[in-house]
């Protein structure tokens, strides 16, 4: 794995995870972090349980005992990384967005096709499609339980830079970051609504804002801006702070989403609705072993929105955990991620989202972008 920082922490978790749950057809062993600074990384491998470090992703991309490279690091080393990897012969797992631009998307599925071709499989990770309650309104919408989608609303929602002495970070540096909170949390929105509805985002129509343009310099992010000491006090943000936009499904519905990291209250809601001719279903990650569901058939006197607790042995992945009841946390749909990845792995089969998935996600983010700089202009998506 590269990377050992926040999405480090919650991929280690999983991988020593899953195979004390979950009857693998493959035993993950972690073998080697890799991170730029050696006491740091060693440190970080002695708390996560990996056996080895490396400060050069190329050395650990090269070794003879990795068959697998887990990608946790900035998105403008997605692509390097990722197709160096798929050109070893190291099936890739890909935090996400999946790159910082088009272009380095395209490359890297392009590598991901070619390396398929020799059984190598990669995945980018969009882990809340692995939500028992997601999973679930994902099969009642396949099932025709909702009917034709006419509304989907996902609103992802955080406050982490809500106070304006919040300092900075690679992830408010769009060099390093592709886009605020567009990439880092409205990725997921897009991917969310469209597998949830089985459609596709045909249209945009987009507003970015920055509210606080400069912010203080941590430590550690001290050269960020290719400046130290007294003039690196305070740097610039060059990313969005929120993201709002419109969209049309390719079924017809209309799509609204809005990702903000300045909602003050909320630490990571993220929402979704899907409203069709026939019911709806509702979601809030906050209170994630519940899906609201309501059927439009029923006797409309008794007729309105049920609360299912998504906790049942019948409930995807949770057989594995623990009696009815017993709720799962964050960390969970990682461990998921882990099951499926190497499942598909071992059947030899495409896991999902694959890179082909996150290109299209990538196409969304830009068309946003586009549209935004264009004064909302509507941007279309072939």
């Amino acid at each position: 794995m590269v990377g050992y920082a926040f999405m480090g922490a919650a991929h280690s978790q999983a991988w020593r995870t899953a195979p004390r749950f979950f009857d693998l057809p493959l035993t993950p062993v972690m073998r080697v972090l890799g991170g730029r600074d050696a006491v740091a990384v060693k440190a970080a491998a002695d708390r996560l349980g990996w056996q080895d470090t490396a400060t050069s992703w190329q050395d650990l991309v090269a070794r003879e005992d990795v068959d697998l490279v887990d990608v946790c690091t900035p998105g403008r080393t997605h692509a390097e990384i990722a197709v160096a990897a798929l050109e070893a012969g190291k099936h890739v797992l890909c935090e996400k967005p999946l790159a910082n631009t088009i272009e380095e998307a395209e490359a890297m599925v392009a590598a991901a096709e070619a390396a398929a071709v020799r059984g190598v499989r990669s995945m980018v990770g969009y882990t809340y499609r692995r939500v028992p309650a997601v999973q679930l309104a994902r099969q009642l919408v396949a099932d025709g339980r909702i009917g034709t989608v006419r509304h989907v609303r996902v609103q992802y929602l955080q406050d982490w830079l809500a106070d304006p002495e919040a300092p900075l970070s690679w992830r408010l540096d769009k060099q390093a970051a592709g886009s605020g909170a567009l990439g880092d949390i409205g990725s997921h929105a897009v991917d969310l609504a469209q597998f949830v509805t089985g459609e596709r985002l045909t249209g945009v129509s987009a507003v970015l804002e920055t509210f606080v343009h400069e912010r203080p310099v941590a430590a550690e992010f001290a050269g960020l801006h290719g400046s130290s000491g007294p003039d690196a006090a305070r740097g610039p943000v060059t990313v969005d702070d929120a993201a709002v936009f419109l969209a049309r499904l390719s079924g017809g519905g209309l799509g609204v989403f809005e990702a903000t990291r300045f909602a003050t209250g909320r630490k990571n809601a993220i929402r979704l609705e899907v409203n069709g001719e026939r019911g709806s279903l509702a979601f809030d990650f906050e209170d994630m072993n519940v899906l609201h569901f309501h059927d439009a058939t029923e006797d409309a006197t008794t007729a309105g929105f049920r609360r299912v607790v998504v906790t049942e042995p019948q409930h995807a992945y949770v057989a594995q955990w623990w009696p009815p009841g017993h709720g799962l946390g964050y960390e969970h749909a990682f461990t998921h991620q882990v099951v499926d990845l190497v499942g598909a792995i071992a059947a030899g089969e495409q896991p999902t989202p694959s890179f082909a998935d996150g290109l299209a996600v990538q196409r969304v983010l830009d068309a946003v972008e586009r549209s935004a700089a264009d004064g909302s202009r509507w941007v279309a998506l072939t």
